[in-house]
């Protein structure tokens, strides 16, 4: 029996933008070596894998090195893909069991609307050698959450200018999935930029990381007194990422586009 694979661009209309994703849809379960392994196989930031289980679809999402608790852009091509093949009905709300809890997709107004968790940073110092390895020196506002750092700084150009000693930062991060490096935006229309790195994880940079706007998404929401924000991740790559914080939640407005289809044989 052969496994349906998908290559899916997410948070982006367009092929070769966004955050490149891998979705695995399985008949049964496969044990954590065999989902690893096919994880480093494809090689991308996260391999998704999906077993329908009665009015839940149960999800799992690799790195080319580790399992991780939450990702979104990985979510977004999940429910992409099970309504473009017609898995689900395309108006039916997703439901998804994962290590994050129940999280749910849905379609909005022409894109997709993930309902994650809110995960704000607490203030709070980082650690000196992860500041160093970013080569930040004095940054607006610094805190972490329970994955993430986050380093707010002066301004756009700044975030975009970021040249991180990625082995420094992997041996400074302790046990952090990563680091969110944020400000706010000086283009119009949007209204904070960032990046995202971890290599800890075996990411020197994530192209588009839903799971880090759980935390952005709080941050700006306070800080400028609204809550619905037009984020943008400034990778190579780039995409943008709609967030309406709602309390305990929050929602995640992109779109996808899938690149190849396939199976493993």
């Amino acid at each position: 029996m052969t496994t349906p694979l998908f290559h899916v661009d997410a948070f982006t209309d367009r092929a070769f933008a966004g955050n490149p994703a891998a979705v695995c849809l399985l008949a049964h379960a496969r044990d954590d070596a065999w989902l690893q392994d096919v994880a480093r196989e494809m090689n991308l930031a996260e391999t998704a894998f999906l077993i329908g289980e009665g009015a839940l679809w149960r999800l799992r999402w690799f790195t080319p090195g580790v399992e991780v608790e939450l990702c979104g852009h990985a979510t977004l091509a999940s429910a992409h893909i099970l309504w473009e093949t017609g898995r689900a009905p395309s108006g039916k709300v997703l439901r998804f069991e994962t290590r994050s809890g129940v999280l749910a997709a849905r379609r909005k107004g022409g894109a997709i609307e993930l309902d994650f968790p809110a995960e704000a940073a607490q203030e709070g110092p980082v650690p000196e050698g992860v500041l160093a390895a970013l080569h930040i020196g004095n940054p607006r506002f610094t805190g972490q959450n329970r994955f993430d750092y986050l380093v707010e700084i002066e301004d756009e150009r700044a975030v975009r200018a970021l040249a991180p000693d990625y082995r420094a930062l992997r041996d400074a991060g302790g046990k952090a999935r990563g680091v969110i490096v944020t400000a706010a935006s000086e283009t119009p229309g949007r209204d904070f930029v960032s990046r995202f790195f971890a290599p800890a994880v075996g990411i020197d940079e994530d192209p588009v990381t839903g799971s880090a706007h759980c935390c952005l998404g709080p941050h700006w929401a306070s800080k400028l007194g609204k809550d619905e924000l037009v984020g943008y991740q400034a990778s190579a790559r780039g995409g943008v990422v709609r967030v309406r914080v709602a309390g305990p939640r929050v929602f995640l407005g992109g779109n996808a586009v899938t690149v190849a289809r396939g199976e493993l044989v």
